[in-house]
């Protein structure tokens, strides 16, 4: 991501023409690195991310809301002890650095004072000061008066600029050209290590824009000559980057800087948190899997003692059978076995401080017990196993999400189940239905399952006569095909199979049998886990998993 001074610049131009003259009514810190500025102005509510992470540290505009902390961080609470309703006057950019800084007239009940923010993107060394007459009021990331630095930042201290680069002013043409002079090699490397302000993309792209061997000219004009066409760089279909301007294929250009870096990091941002929230949900689900596939084994080994059931209870009747030969105080009796067709001899242990008939109601009652543990173990089992398959339904649905929507309904289940922790609060959260997948085909509508919970409502919502699909012998979302009671096409029953495999365990297999039959031939079993059924009169097709997300109902044109 080119967060270098020569996209900070426009950045900061843009800002500047939209913020200025606006007022600053709401600050918050979602994280320790994310600040957000709500800004009123002329032209209505704005509200600016600063971001200050490692990866990621930029000045940008954003749509989506992110949820505040209940209490907010002690540089949050400097901010808008000072900053609440403060007007800003300009926004700027230190010349050829990564730095912006916003000049404030900040007015309180006692006094009005001018005030300037700064916002250094420096990747790791990123932050953000806040500053009244060259002085320090407040810091994000402070430095200890006792700690070995090049810069002092703590309350108190005057703002010292960060030590700048020995490098090549792009706007110096005598000094790239004094630069240039002789060089043949990397020019992209040389760019990036040797000229002020460029990062290593922006360096490309200047070697690209110029056959791969640009002059001292050349880069004085792409960077300071003003002409820009701001882009979202594509790459496998998805954003990349995004950049000032970019000479390349496989992108979308967009009006301002502002916009294709808000497009860009839009989908950053989303995608992150759907990958956090799936890697966060797969892992509690993991460790219940785990935990049940324990229990199993444990229940295995309790059958396992089971299977010489029989062979304590003969004991225990060979026993009895020959107890006129047995005295206390032997440790052992053979006897025949006469179930035995050759009648062998089966040697019997006994406890020699009990009596002939006391050692055979041991066996007896060791019999007893295994028989109720059987019949309790079994039970158990089915129990464990069916645990085990909805708990992996639920591990499918989750590897299966394409958006954080996908996964809302699924994080609810989880909270239900006491496998993930519900956040406190004072009032009951409600999460959103999300939408099912919805598909066109032939003019039948087909919509699929996102979870198990969606599973059972599109069963609730399905008429007797739909078609319901899923796959044999696969976790998967259910199907259905609304056949408005007409007959359903070989083609739409087969695309439904094949979008069937694909939201399945099956999905990357080349053929995957998929069941189907009329909705009114399934049924929910009483207190069955979420997404569970039970169907009849079905037949069975072969599928080649298939997203067909040219059949996607968001991709369908309409004539309204």
């Amino acid at each position: 991501m080119p967060q270098d001074a020569f996209t900070i610049k426009y950045v900061a131009q843009e800002l500047d023409a939209r913020l200025c003259g606006g007022k600053i009514s709401k600050i918050t810190q979602p994280n320790k690195d994310l600040l957000i500025f709500i800004i009123y102005t002329a032209a209505g509510s704005v509200k600016l991310e600063i971001c200050l992470a490692a990866k990621g540290c930029r000045l940008s505009l954003a749509d989506a809301d992110v949820p505040a902390p209940k209490s907010a961080p002690n540089f949050c609470m400097l901010l808008r002890k000072h900053l609440q309703n403060a007007q800003i006057t300009a926004i700027k950019q230190l010349d050829g650095e990564r730095i912006v800084y916003f000049d404030l007239d900040c007015v309180s009940e006692f006094e009005r004072t001018s005030m300037r923010f700064y916002v250094e993107l420096m990747g790791k060394y990123s932050n953000a000061v806040l500053t009244q007459n060259g002085i320090i009021c407040g810091a994000l990331k402070t430095t200890a008066i006792g700690e070995s630095t090049r810069r002092v930042l703590f309350t108190g201290a005057k703002y010292v600029l960060p030590q700048p680069q020995d490098k090549c002013n792009p706007a110096d043409l005598n000094g790239l050209e004094k630069l240039f002079d002789g060089f043949y090699g990397d020019y992209v490397k040389f760019i990036a290590d040797n000229v002020r302000g460029i990062a290593y993309s922006t360096a490309a792209d200047i070697a690209e824009a110029y056959g791969g061997k640009p002059t001292a000219k050349d880069v004085n004009s792409y960077i300071c000559g003003g002409q820009i066409a701001p882009c979202v760089i594509f790459a496998d279909g998805e954003p990349f980057d995004f950049a000032v301007k970019y000479c390349g294929e496989n992108k979308k250009n967009y009006p301002t800087v502002l916009q294709a870096q808000t497009a860009y990091y839009a989908y950053i941002c989303e995608r992150r948190a759907f990958e956090d929230m799936k890697r966060r949900l797969l892992s509690a689900l993991a460790s219940s899997i785990k935990k049940t596939e324990k229990r199993l084994a444990a229940i295995e080994q309790k059958l396992l003692d089971c299977r010489d059931m029989e062979a304590v209870k003969l004991k225990g009747e060979l026993i009895t059978a020959n107890i006129y030969a047995v005295q206390r105080g032997m440790s052992e009796l053979e006897a025949v076995n006469y179930y035995d067709e050759n009648g062998e001899k089966i040697k019997i242990a006994l406890d020699k401080t009990l009596s002939p008939a006391d050692n055979a109601q041991r066996y007896y009652k060791k019999y007893a017990k295994l028989k109720r543990t059987l019949i309790s173990v079994t039970e158990q089992k089915r129990e464990a196993e069916a645990q085990k398959s909805y708990l992996n339904s639920i591990n499918s649905h989750i590897c299966a999400a394409e958006s954080v929507c996908d996964l809302e309904e699924t994080e609810e289940e989880l909270k239900a189940l006491g496998l993930i922790r519900a956040v406190e609060s004072g009032k009951k959260s409600v999460v959103k239905q999300t939408p099912f997948r919805e598909f066109v085909c032939g003019g039948f509508k087909i919509l699929a399952g996102r979870n198990n919970l969606q599973n059972d409502r599109l069963l609730k919502s399905a008429s007797p006569q739909d078609i319901w699909l899923h796959t044999q012998g696969y976790h998967s979302s259910h199907v259905i095909i609304s056949s408005r009671g007409e007959a359903v096409p070989d083609s739409v029953l087969q695309a439904a199979a094949e979008i069937c495999a694909y939201y399945s365990d099956g999905r990357n297999g080349s053929k995957i049998p998929v069941d189907y039959c009329q909705r009114r031939f399934v049924k929910k079993p009483p207190r069955s886990n979420a997404g569970f059924v039970v169907y009849t009169d079905y037949k069975t097709t072969l599928a080649v998993p298939d997203a067909h997300g040219e059949l996607a109902a968001s991709n369908q044109k309409t004539g309204q």
